[in-house]
């Protein structure tokens, strides 16, 4: 069974009129392969679609200029992140007259490749992040599926619960025996088995760490860097704390979180809904699962979104901000949910134009002045885009 990607289709298809090159940009198996071929399969033009973990193709881009220059129309380069090199001859091909080419590149990106891309292409490149399937795509009938499973196609669409969690422990496998160290990553798979593991355990929480160093009797900069890693792969994301201009103190450092649920009740070892349910950490993995299905729906960029918190425990869990516009969002695993002290505190500490509470009822209410109660499967009607 396939999804329709309609919107991610519309986004690159504009960026490519807009830039010569395009990168999209996801973890593994998020489906940006199939993604670029639903857009070859709309071009009129030439097209040329190189897979970069084919030997053969790879060994033909050692010369990249030599091997893409007399190529017209649409070039796509698949799995970029085995070629970093590639960037500096994409910037020369992407300033020739008339631009007789355009290039889609495709990677489950690094730190390093994305810095080698920027550097090299300022001005010439548009990204587009490719996250697994979410409620706008699949519909809220399968949101239950949805966070138990994960977004990442395979995993979601797998024909029962048992194969689809067969297929993310072997992705935790293959990711980190492979894709970690074609990613330059050079910690043992082992150590970061371990280290990612331990994140999931932590999801949702405020990082820390001196905590996390002492557990592996190593620095807390080491740690960081374990950190690093996993975010460079995209496997995992950190949320920025904002500060307000208040006379209270603030939370200063990120929260981490795994970015498929999936993936993180792989880790946790939850391979039933039942298993969810019972398990101590269930309200961070709903946390996660509804503000990354809650950034979506308002479009909020990563420069756009924060979480923010005091030492005198006010909190948001999502901030979103763009131009004078401030949405804050708050999940709730509960289906009566209720208006809290720190929910007003965030109101007006935060000049907030509204507050949505997405909770897991079946109804949306409103819970005070610019508060509302929105519900998980009305989420696409009632949460509003950023303008």
């Amino acid at each position: 069974m396939k999804i329709a990607r309609q919107r991610l289709l519309d986004e690159v298809q504009t960026r490519l009129r807009e830039f010569p090159v395009v990168a999209l940009i996801g973890m593994r198996q998020s489906g940006k392969t199939t993604l670029a071929k639903d857009i070859v399969a709309t071009q009129t033009g030439q097209t040329h679609f190189l897979d970069l973990e084919d030997a053969r193709q790879l060994a033909r881009l050692r010369e990249p200029i030599a091997a893409l220059e007399p190529l017209r129309g649409l070039i796509v380069l698949d799995e970029v992140q085995h070629l970093p090199d590639v960037f500096s001859a994409l910037r020369v091909l992407a300033d020739r007259p008339g631009k007789p080419a355009r290039f889609l590149v495709l990677g489950s990106a690094s730190g390093e490749l994305l810095g080698q891309s920027a550097e090299s292409l300022a001005g010439r490149i548009a990204y587009v992040e490719v996250p697994g399937l979410g409620l706008d795509e699949i519909g809220p009938s399968r949101l239950e599926r949805l966070w138990l499973r994960g977004g990442l196609p395979a995993s979601l669409l797998a024909r029962n619960d048992a194969a689809s969690t067969r297929w993310r422990e072997n992705y935790v496998r293959t990711f980190l025996e492979r894709d970690v160290p074609q990613l330059g990553i050079g910690i043992p798979a082992a150590t970061l088995r371990r280290f990612w593991t331990m994140l999931a355990h932590w999801h949702g929480q405020i990082w820390n760490g001196s905590a996390f160093g002492s557990s592996f009797g190593v620095s807390h900069t080491s740690v960081r860097h374990y950190l690093d890693a996993l975010t460079d792969a995209l496997v995992v994301t950190t949320l920025q704390p904002w500060t307000e201009n208040i006379a209270k103190r603030q939370v200063k450092a990120p929260k981490v979180f795994l970015t498929d649920s999936g993936i993180l009740h792989t880790l946790l070892q939850l391979h039933t809904h039942d298993d969810l349910m019972c398990h101590p950490r269930v309200g961070a993995s709903w946390e996660g699962l509804m503000l990354s299905q809650a950034v979506r729906r308002l479009g909020a960029a990563p420069e756009e979104r924060f979480f923010w918190a005091t030492h005198a425990g006010a909190e948001l869990d999502l901030l979103a901000i763009r131009g004078r516009q401030r949405i804050g969002v708050e999940c709730k695993l509960t289906s009566v949910p209720a208006p809290t002290a720190s929910m007003r505190v965030a109101v007006a500490d935060l000049k907030l134009d509204h507050l949505y509470v997405l909770h897991a009822g079946k109804d949306t209410f409103p819970l005070g002045e610019r508060l509302t109660a929105v519900a998980a499967a009305r989420l696409l009607e009632d949460l509003p885009r950023l303008r």
